[in-house]
């Protein structure tokens, strides 16, 4: 079974997530950064998996766009959903839920909420002081959880082994 990771980040958190997912997933995985790598040609992938995060309370633009243009073909295949971000509870529940249209929810086999990181070596000052101001967090942190990664690769693998 060959499997797409598709994703896009500001980052790096959702590409940390990108590869470790990979890695727990196997041989047959191919994972794919929207912006250095361009769209992928989804009819060589039986999984595809989507990863985004969420900046400002949206989810990356580029990955909305990615989901409204292959949504049906993303419905004849088995599909994960991710989002990293860096709330928890009913709050990274919701966003989830505005990331990803219900139709593409209902059918995938696994989803998953991964945690987040502000890495504040990689941004602007701007950022920087929002995140200061709206999180309350003055240096570089890391909540990315190892535990939901694992899960959903176990999810997705036993989807794949269900064909």
């Amino acid at each position: 079974m060959s499997t797409a990771i598709v994703y896009i980040t500001k980052h790096g958190c959702t590409g940390k997530a990108s590869r470790i997912l990979g890695e727990k997933l196997g041989n047959d995985v191919t994972v794919i950064n929207l912006k250095s790598d361009g769209e992928p040609d989804l009819s060589l992938y039986d999984t595809v998996i989507v990863g985004g995060s969420i900046h400002v309370g949206k989810i990356q633009r580029r990955i909305k766009k990615f989901i409204e243009k292959h949504r049906e073909e993303l419905l004849t295949k088995r599909i994960g959903l991710y989002l990293c971000c860096m709330y928890e509870g009913e709050t990274a529940e919701k966003q989830f839920e505005e990331a990803y249209p219900l139709e593409l929810r209902d059918h995938a086999c696994a989803i998953g909420l991964f945690g987040g990181e502000f890495d504040f070596s990689k941004m602007n000052f701007f950022e920087r002081m929002i995140v200061k101001k709206v999180a309350s967090i003055e240096e570089s942190v890391s909540r990315l959880d190892p535990g939901a990664i694992e899960e959903f690769a176990r999810k997705i693998s036993a989807a794949d082994r269900e064909i």
